[in-house]
């Protein structure tokens, strides 16, 4: 049970990590009801949170939170020791300090920008939270912690983005204008001219260029010239002389 509660866990993580940008160490706002139940069910929360998420964590809280259990009295003491060990985040309501779900509300904001985790049993702060995009929300249930899912303002967040319906072109050019002032991006005067390319000439342009056979002249009819046509002549037979003899003349008796 265990290692499918880690293989939850682990879904649940890569979720905001890929589209909501969340990064270790996470960062875990606690109210007094999530305190109260941990130690109801004897849970230690500075152990078990980072073998739960498996990462680094910032255990924190605010000033609003603290002053709530304090007014509660005795019986959430307890709560209220476990609460005090972790990071008190500056909030709005140092001077006048109002209920926990109120302030850790307020330090979400509409986009959560500081990327928190909220660790709550309380219910209207639950119901608020999952109405912000990018927060993930914890809670104790069965003596487990446990990751609570993706919930739908924050997939259709996701669905939008992809679709390319949340950032407007007056969006766009003011966030490229801020890219241009903190030197991220090129202006558009620069963008207009070309780079002149250091260094030596194209080595390319250095290559001799192959010369191309020159093409024949044309023939024309003057200039043809005509085809000799050797004939074979057959040797004449000279005859030998031929010596002829005279008879011997006969001899008279």
């Amino acid at each position: 049970m265990k290692i499918k509660r880690q293989k939850h866990a682990k879904k649940h993580i890569s979720f905001f990590k890929y589209n909501f940008g969340l990064r270790e160490p996470f960062q875990i706002l606690i109210d007094g009801t999530f305190c109260q139940a941990a130690l109801k069910n004897k849970i230690q929360i500075k152990e078990q949170m980072p073998k739960y998420l498996m990462g680094e964590v910032q255990l924190c809280t605010t000033n609003c939170a603290l002053k709530e259990l304090e007014s509660l009295g005795k019986e959430l003491y307890g709560a209220k020791l476990i609460l005090q060990r972790f990071q008190i985040r500056k909030c709005d309501h140092m001077k006048n300090p109002i209920a926990a779900s109120l302030c850790l509300k307020s330090m979400l904001g509409d986009s959560n920008p500081h990327h928190y985790f909220v660790a709550t049993q309380d219910q209207d702060l639950t119901a608020s939270v999952k109405n912000i995009p990018g927060v993930p929300l914890m809670f104790i249930i069965q003596n487990t912690m446990v990751l609570d899912k993706p919930s739908p303002k924050s997939q259709a967040h996701v669905q939008a983005r992809q679709a390319g319906q949340l950032v407007t072109v007056e969006q766009q050019q003011s966030i490229r204008a801020l890219k241009e002032q903190q030197g991220l991006q090129e202006s558009t005067e620069r963008r207009g001219k070309k780079r002149k390319r250091k260094g030596g000439p194209n080595p390319l342009s250095c290559l001799k260029k192959k010369k191309k056979a020159a093409a024949p002249p044309p023939k024309t009819a003057e200039g043809q010239k005509k085809r000799s046509r050797h004939r074979k002549h057959k040797a004449t037979i000279h005859s030998a002389p031929v010596c002829v003899r005279a008879a011997p003349a006969a001899v008279k008796e």
